[in-house]
């Protein structure tokens, strides 16, 4: 059990810190799509019909995924797990309106999408009053010290798994390693992707004796189907370019600046490729406006993926063609992945730690990322040393790079090859974590 003083400072503390949060999680909320009739939930409190289909669950897993990428991680676990038993029931929730939003396209629809509650005492008893469950399941780092103790006291087995740790997270936990060891030391499993991530989870706190090497549940494609989106993907890029399509060029989860960046790269790269054409799917479509006027200014013609008419449509698109298409939807990246010639992985240029770099490579196209991967060193040292992906040290190298991969199919081919081969030992990643939850306290 978390100690009681320990427990007695975090909730002195706690209250202040989430109503001076409380005006920007509305507004992002807002912005983002969230429901607001639903923001009870994060209190503990459900609407009837919501709350009476989680009484009718008998000892559900309560899987908590953070957003988008967690969620993703989560829906590969929940299929697993269905597969080794269709009957067990299971209810997710998520902290962030994207994140729900995903969930509730990709989960089957007999699986309430729930949002977290707050980490408050009341909150949380409500919430595990109403949903009952017979476990806890966490995904990557979402570790609440109210929402731990209240499961131990309810007798609940509390497993996180793909615990992810970038370095930037371990100096944080190292630097308060006294208050949040006695945290991390309560969890009763802990499934980590590398060899390598025991070590660094128990020198922050977690007790050696329960953590387990399983693979990354973000690299795993042992049972992956084909992304039902793709064809109507396809058939939106027919209507805009043609058939066949053009060689295409994807920006993924951009941060700001790197649009523009990006974008001058394109322009370069069209006066030896003018049927070249541009994706951009930004990591946070509320900055669609800003990144429009941005590409415009450089005298592009950009249009929304949002504008586009639907494959069939009658009305057809009798605007000019566009140079660029930016993707203001969420979630639908990893349907994008297989269409395009080339993916830049976002985040590594003009701001530090990176993207997922894998949905791309499984796809089995060329992927480069800049200088800053810090979130993904030990996947990067894998992937470089299969040479199976390009990472240059700045954007002035990256026009040549990118050059080279749309010139060269043979390259292209001989990447994609080479990151199937990397990533080969998390295949079943998704299936080993069940097996080991499923050991947990049974």
């Amino acid at each position: 059990m978390i100690p009681g003083a320990l427990r007695a400072l975090y909730n002195a503390a706690l209250p202040a810190v989430l109503v001076a949060a409380l005006p920007g999680q509305l507004l992002k909320m807002r912005r983002r799509g969230g429901a607001m009739h639903d923001f009870g939930q994060r209190l503990g409190h459900f609407r009837p019909p919501i709350a009476a289909q989680l009484n009718s669950l008998f000892k559900p897993w309560w899987i908590h995924a953070v957003s988008v990428g967690e969620v993703l991680v989560a829906a590969k676990f929940i299929a697993a797990a269905r597969i080794h038993n269709p009957a067990q029931p299971i209810v997710l929730s998520t902290t962030t309106s994207t994140g729900h939003a995903v969930a509730r396209r990709e989960l089957p629809a007999n699986i309430p999408v729930l949002y977290n509650p707050v980490d408050l005492p009341s909150a949380v008893h409500r919430t595990l009053d109403t949903i009952r469950p017979g476990r806890l399941i966490l995904v990557e780092a979402e570790v609440w010290p109210n929402l731990l103790h209240a499961a131990h006291s309810w007798g609940l087995p509390v497993s996180l798994i793909n615990a992810r740790l970038s370095p930037r997270s371990e100096r944080r936990y190292l630097a308060a390693r006294r208050l949040v060891a006695p945290v991390l030391a309560t969890l009763d499993q802990v499934l980590v992707p590398d060899p390598e991530d025991v070590a660094r989870w128990s020198s922050i706190g977690v007790r050696p004796e329960v953590i387990s090497v399983t693979g990354s549940l973000k690299h795993d494609y042992e049972n992956a189907a084909e992304e039902p989106l793709r064809p109507q993907l396809t058939s939106l890029l027919t209507q805009l370019w043609g058939n066949p399509l053009p060689p295409l060029l994807l920006a993924a989860s951009t941060h700001p600046g790197e649009e523009v960046a990006l974008a001058k790269a394109f322009l370069t790269l069209r006066l030896t490729s003018p049927s070249l054409r541009l994706l951009v799917a930004p990591r946070h479509v509320e900055r669609t406006p800003h990144i429009k006027t941005e590409l415009s200014s450089l005298g592009l013609h950009v249009t929304c993926r949002t504008s586009l008419p639907e494959p069939a449509s009658p009305h057809g698109n009798s605007s000019p063609t566009p140079d660029v298409l930016l993707i203001d939807t969420t979630g639908e990246l990893r349907a994008w992945q297989p269409l395009a010639n080339v993916t830049v992985i976002g985040k590594s240029f003009l701001a530090h730690g990176g993207q997922n770099p894998v949905e791309a490579l499984m796809a089995g196209r060329p992927v480069v990322t800049g200088p800053h991967m810090e979130n993904f060193e030990s996947l990067m040292r894998r992937l470089l040393a299969h040479h199976a992906i390009t990472q240059v040290p700045s954007l002035t190298a990256l026009t040549p790079a990118l050059q080279s991969l749309l010139s060269s199919s043979h390259l292209a081919t001989s990447l994609a090859s080479n990151a199937r081969t990397a990533l080969a030992p998390h295949q079943g990643a998704a299936r080993r974590s069940v097996e080991h939850v499923l050991q947990c306290h049974s």
